[in-house]
This record gives C-alpha cells, sequence and structure tokens, in this order.
C-alpha cells in the first residue's frame, strides 16, 4: 500500500521563529524531504523528533506534510 503525503507543510525558522507554508517533494517518511522555499529547494532531514534543515546560515525545522 502507498502512502501519500500533502504537498504542502510549514516551515518554522529556529532564529526568529516565523512560520511559513512552504512545497514539499521527496518525502520519505522518518528519513527526509525537500522543503521548496522561493525556488531554492531545503533538504530536511529528520533528527528523531522533527525534520531540521539549514540554508544562508539559517537553521529551519519542520513536522513534515501530512499523510493523506
Amino acid at each position: 500500500m502507498k502512502i501519500y503525503y500533502e504537498d504542502r507543510c510549514d516551515l518554522t525558522s529556529t532564529r526568529t521563529d516565523t512560520t511559513v507554508e512552504v512545497e514539499c517533494d521527496n518525502m520519505k517518511d522518518k528519513v527526509s524531504f525537500d522543503a521548496w522555499v522561493a525556488n531554492s529547494k531545503i533538504r530536511m532531514r529528520w533528527n528523531g523528533k522533527v525534520y531540521v534543515g539549514n540554508m544562508s546560515g539559517m537553521e529551519f525545522t519542520s513536522a513534515g506534510p501530512n499523510e493523506i
């Protein structure tokens, strides 16, 4: 049985606590997914609790996209 995920999720900056909705792609549950912000890809990796990624010296966290 194949699991499908939404193509959008929330991404939070750990520096500013700002949350934005981003596009998600290539979701692998409890492993990683790609978040697209302003035509830039952020590789989000699972750390045991949340997905974490870095871009331009900033750290971002996400719970990941929801299952459909």
